[in-house]
């Protein structure tokens, strides 16, 4: 017999555990634990997503990855379920697969089915001391004639990415670049979208830049280069075109499109898609404010779905294709939300598959009504850890600036937030210089997890940030602590009117450019934060020219090299926006974080800046990273990343 008042109790501790889950928040632990969503593509009978989760394990310091399918067109009840053959629980509608390929069209195949593209690396440069000296076979001695002996986190050895095309068996194998010193895929993150077919088959279109030593790192051009199988020529089909030309896709017509940047030396230009019909050239997007981060045919061959960002967030877009008409084609924005659709997966019908993140979201896949913009989940990857954490509230808010402009400015509050109460504040630094801060969902610079430990973050759109306008977008070249500094602190400062902001407990934090931008504000913020801290940031402007890699960075947005003594603009950038020329002004806390293997800001950064700090008597704390690059990839690193974070944060704020 079921006794009353046991049953009651039961029920009542059943829902205080209930309360208690939904009352976690995200700690750095926890979102290591999150799966990372990637989406694979659509199933070859276009029914389901096949996508991949990569979880971390935090004892053994590794990743592991399986791999899922989800029905496009799923029925609405969704749980934990076990599938038998594979031996392990999957969520929602989706099934555990062990192997993509019976699902997945193989677009390296030729369309006919007989010969296969792939890349690999191949030796063509004798650098190491006992390539030289085969005598001396333990000498690592390395031998360098040119810069770019380094590149984001590796040092040349003298091998090449190279693309090649064989019988689908392997046989006949063919080097289509002829064993130039180039790179395909191209580094250091090209992938496999760096070479495809022709839709005849009787080509092979490959990005490359066809550039070695000093010329290669002073320039942008890369370009897009056919090779005919029969005649074995390569025609470069961007020639003229000075900027990153890169993602060509065909059309099912058989037209040609890319991404395209003009001008060579500038990394963050305006992105634009170009059409080739013939031998004529159509810019899709020239008269649009706006730059393209990702883009795919729509499967009538009319329209060009396209991703970017727009007012702190990124959106779906549509374009159309002319043809021979004499108008300017349309763009179209399709999605509009708090969110960032951040990859185009592949066109269903009448929708598209995406995926999308959000302050509180990692990446997760969705299915896009091209009609109305209605966008619904299709996995629910880490449904169980947010339905029992509690989320930050995300703010928008629009900031004058100290020339007139309104600034768009999220502002995160901590999950438990009460108006009445005083909290510490962190003013966010976005890197890029370039990049947009919309609504990403980073595994480091988490603003979930730095709200979910009590503090507001206030994540300000300054000049030099893409999705208001091109102008707004480029005002930051040469003008690095100029009118975005003055963003920064109309920022901070507009939220330190509020009540709620405790205006003797502020910080700044960043990396890269926002590294940077904390090391500037640190000798020019008139005593408004109590803390900072800096990761990869640059610090001198002069030692950073002298070890960097890619120096068209610096050239375009600083104006050229420092010896250059007779360019004012230059000048001011070496000497004015220099932070370690302010150091003299240093008086607050700072924590250091370095990358030994980061050469996009070498060592020598983090490292000066700490022995300034600590020579000028600064409390002062340096987390150098040896095996890590401009990021931090190892688990076990990341999360000592986060507690060096907040415990800098608790003994200094």
């Amino acid at each position: 017999m079921i006794n009353y008042k046991e049953c009651l109790m039961i029920c009542l501790f059943t829902f205080l555990g209930i309360v208690s889950k939904a009352q976690e928040v995200m700690t750095p632990q926890t979102l290591w634990e999150l799966g990372r969503v990637g989406a694979m593509g659509i199933s070859k009978d276009g029914k389901e997503v096949i996508y991949s989760v990569r979880h971390y394990d935090l004892e053994t310091n590794k990743s592991s990855t399986k791999m899922y399918a989800v029905p496009i067109n799923a029925s609405k009840k969704r749980g934990v379920k076990i599938d038998i053959s594979i031996g392990e629980s999957t969520k929602g509608n989706a099934r555990a697969i062990k192997n993509s390929d019976q699902y997945l069209e193989d677009d390296k195949l030729s369309p006919n089915g007989k010969m296969k593209l792939y890349d690999k690396r191949i030796k063509l440069m004798n650098v190491n001391g006992s390539d030289l000296y085969p005598e001396l076979e333990l000498s690592n001695v390395q031998v360098y004639d040119d810069l770019m002996y380094r590149h984001w986190d590796t040092w040349a050895d003298g091998s090449y990415n190279h693309v090649f095309v064989s019988d689908v068996d392997g046989q006949n194998e063919l080097d289509i670049m002829e064993n130039q010193m180039y790179h395909c895929p191209t580094v250091p993150f090209g992938g496999a979208e760096d070479y495809i077919w022709s839709p005849d088959g009787k080509q092979v279109l490959y990005v490359t830049k066809q550039k070695i030593g000093s010329d290669y790192a002073v320039s942008t051009n890369t370009d897009i280069y056919a090779f005919d199988l029969e005649s074995k020529k390569t025609k470069n089909l961007t020639k003229g075109m000075m900027g990153y030309d890169v993602s060509p896709a065909f059309s099912k017509d058989g037209l040609l499109a890319w991404l395209s940047m003009p001008r060579d030396g500038y990394e963050s230009d305006k992105n634009d898609i170009i059409v080739m019909e013939g031998d004529r050239k159509t810019n899709l997007t020239k008269h649009w404010d706006g730059t393209v981060f990702g883009f795919q045919w729509a499967k009538d061959g009319k329209n060009v779905y396209f991703t970017a960002p727009v007012d702190g967030t990124r959106q779906l877009f549509k374009v159309e294709y002319p043809g021979n008409a004499r108008r300017l084609p349309l763009v179209k924005q399709i999605t509009e939300g708090q969110w960032d659709v951040n990859g185009i997966v592949g066109e269903v019908g009448n929708d598209m598959i995406v995926t999308r993140t959000d302050m509180n979201h990692a990446k997760e896949i969705y299915k896009v009504d091209l009609k109305t913009g209605k966008m619904t989940q299709l996995t629910f990857v880490n449904s169980e850890i947010y339905n029992r954490t509690v989320l930050s509230r995300v703010e928008k808010r629009m900031i004058k600036t100290t020339d007139d402009k309104d600034m768009l400015t999220w502002v995160i509050y901590p999950p438990d937030f009460d108006p009445a109460k005083k909290y510490p504040t962190l003013l966010y630094c976005q890197g890029g210089p370039q990049g947009a801060l919309s609504q990403f969902y980073s595994f480091r610079w988490n603003f979930q997890v730095m709200a979910a430990q009590g503090y507001i973050i206030v994540a300000p759109n300054r000049r030099g940030m893409p999705g208001h306008g091109i102008q707004w977008n480029e005002q930051i070249s040469k003008d690095y602590g100029g009118q975005n500094m003055k963003d920064y602190l109309s920022a901070i400062d507009a939220l330190a009117e509020e009540p709620y902001v405790d205006n003797d407990r502020l910080g700044a934090i960043g990396a890269s450019y926002g590294g940077y931008s904390v090391f500037f504000l640190a000798g020019n913020h008139n005593k408004r934060f109590k803390t900072f801290i800096s990761h990869d940031g640059i610090f001198n402007w002069r030692s950073m020219y002298g070890t960097t890699e890619e120096l068209f960075f610096v050239n375009w947005d600083l104006g050229g090299a420092y010896w250059d003594t007779a360019d004012d603009i230059t000048q001011k950038a070496y000497n004015e926006f220099n932070p370690i020329n302010y150091v003299n002004n240093w008086d607050t806390p700072i924590l250091i974080y370095q990358g030994g293997k980061d050469y996009r800001v070498p060592i020598g950064q983090g490292l000066e800046a700490f022995q300034a700090a600590q020579l000028k008597g600064l409390k002062s704390r340096l987390v150098y990273l040896p095996e890590e690059n401009h990021w931090v990839l190892s688990v076990q690193n990341g999360i000592v990343w986060q507690k060096e974070f907040f415990r800098w944060l608790k003994e200094t704020l």
